[in-house]
């Protein structure tokens, strides 16, 4: 792709991280005043999901249509819902390092999905990112590095369900945009609300609180800036290879880092440090990588 062609969609999926990456302090805001996050996402993708049937009625035929766009409906909701409620519950760092493991997933699908090659080192950058998950859950007093706590479990399922998102969109690109971003949408009222019910009517979710104009209007503008950002997402994904898509979205690592760290949601032991730098080593080779021949 022509550099100056790739311009805007690398700067689209920018934005994209940029607002993921900042997203965990409105998330930890409204679950203060006892809105649950997976409640919060629902309702922020209902915003977003009515002004789009708004402007585009006709879309849910197209989505309707399309049995692989509702793989992407499922993708795109299990994302949000298991980011949003990781990054709330738990250390903002280590969610976000343990999903951006998501280059690693994104390889691996779009060789199943797109066909697209596999590289000479792919492996060994396998290795590296899965030495760099290790070290990240490796626990002080020993044992499997396996995921311990709910946050770690939710970061590493977000992770897998966004490269697959990203595939996806890669290989739905013929379908409209608005197609694509409705199905996204649809996504985070489906699973997110489908799972708060689930979850309050057993009495491990509360129900949201009382409509009040602080948390509703704050709720509005997390919707209008999730809905540009995944605008720009989709937009980005369609026209990049996965693995660059993988690659560029990786800058919200570092919006996340250092707002958590600025704002005492994050932590940087030595295990961080070092796993992180691992994790983002391997996702950063696949970019440079040449493809493989066949």
């Amino acid at each position: 792709m022509n550099p100056r062609s790739a311009a805007w969609p690398a700067a689209a999926l920018t934005l994209n991280a940029l607002v993921w990456g900042l997203s965990w302090w409105p998330f930890r805001e409204l679950h203060a005043v006892g809105l649950h996050p997976l409640w919060a996402t629902a309702l922020i993708y209902a915003l977003a999901t009515a002004a789009l049937g708004a402007w585009r009625r006709d879309v849910w035929r197209e989505v309707a249509a399309h049995r692989a766009l509702w793989v992407l409906v499922v993708a795109s909701g299990t994302t949000n819902a298991a980011f949003n409620w990781a990054v709330t519950i738990g250390d903002v760092v280590r969610v976000v390092l343990l999903f951006y493991l998501m280059p690693l997933w994104a390889v691996l699908l779009a060789r199943w999905l797109l066909g697209e090659p596999l590289h000479r080192g792919a492996l060994a950058r396998v290795a590296l990112a899965l030495a760099g998950a290790a070290t990240v859950l490796w626990p002080d007093g020993g044992g499997w590095p396996l995921p311990r706590t709910l946050s770690d479990a939710l970061g590493l399922l977000g992770g897998f369900t966004f490269a697959l998102n990203n595939v996806m969109l890669r290989r739905e690109a013929a379908r409209s945009e608005s197609a694509r971003a409705a199905a996204m949408f649809a996504g985070g009222v489906l699973v997110a609300g489908g799972v708060a019910l689930l979850l309050t009517w057993a009495g491990r979710v509360g129900a949201p609180p009382p409509p009040a104009p602080g948390w509703v209007a704050g709720a509005a503008l997390l919707g209008a800036l999730f809905l540009v950002a995944n605008l720009a997402l989709q937009y980005g994904a369609a026209r990049l290879p996965a693995q660059a898509t993988a690659v560029i979205m990786l800058t919200e690592v570092l919006f996340a880092s250092a707002s958590a760290i600025a704002l005492g949601a994050g932590t940087l032991g030595w295990r961080i440090v070092v796993g992180g730098a691992l994790i983002v080593a391997a996702a950063a080779l696949a970019a440079r990588a040449r493809p493989a021949v066949p």
